[in-house]
């Protein structure tokens, strides 16, 4: 079912920060920083995939997602719904669901058997597709399930997502030079500041995490190696 309430932005990105903090999807470790898939270090972690397993934090966040995208590009803009392998995939269901529309989703890389296929469920030639993903860093795994939803002959000039960072000032570059909008429910400075409100975590660490928002890329320099 459609959401029939619209709250705005600032009101959705304060929420999603405090849910997200209750279900313990946000991670902060300033001493010993984690690891990310670029190899680069970082005192924030979020695992967003935790969202599935708390049916009222799901339920809202899905129709704060639907209720942005629908704001932001067209009550009508799109034909299908999209899923990136795999954390994308049960997001994209749920959204599909409110929206009514058909769901698909994109392998990271071909099946390699059968019909070697990236793009799983029917997706037509012209169909204006949604690609709905967990979270964004700085854009870039976007583009190749964009291509791949392309090459079907389909259109993809969106990609919604729970949380993005919004810290990597070339992110909506990347995105928007290839043809897509991002759309998103809060970033970590959200989350901080519902952090700090809420004292979730103690002074030094906050102090640290605001460092590295600051200048992720200079406080990663200071510790590679």
């Amino acid at each position: 079912m459609i959401p029939s309430t619209h709250p705005d932005a600032k009101t959705i990105a304060r929420l999603t920060a405090r849910m997200l903090l209750e279900i313990e999807a946000v991670h902060f470790n300033a001493r010993e920083p984690f690891t990310l898939a670029s190899g680069l270090p970082s005192p924030t972690y979020i695992d967003c995939r935790r969202i599935i397993s708390f049916p009222r934090v799901r339920a809202t966040l899905m129709d704060f997602l639907t209720c942005t995208v629908m704001r932001d590009a067209g009550f009508e803009a799109f034909d299908n719904i999209a899923g990136g392998e795999t954390a994308g995939i049960p997001f994209a269901a749920l959204v599909a669901e409110r929206m009514g529309l058909p769901m698909s989703y994109v392998r990271k890389k071909p099946k390699g058997y059968g019909r070697n296929a990236r793009i799983e469920g029917a997706m037509a030639e012209g169909d204006r597709v949604l690609l709905v993903e967990d979270l964004t860093t700085d854009g870039g795994s976007k583009l190749s399930f964009v291509d791949a939803i392309r090459e079907t002959g389909a259109s993809c000039g969106h990609t919604a997502v729970v949380f993005y960072y919004g810290i990597f000032p070339e992110t909506e570059k990347t995105l928007g030079d290839h043809g897509v909008k991002l759309h998103h429910l809060c970033t970590w400075w959200d989350v901080l500041d519902a952090a700090t409100e809420t004292g979730a975590f103690d002074a030094e660490t906050l102090a640290e995490v605001r460092s590295f928002l600051d200048d992720p890329r200079a406080w990663q320099d200071a510790r590679k190696g």
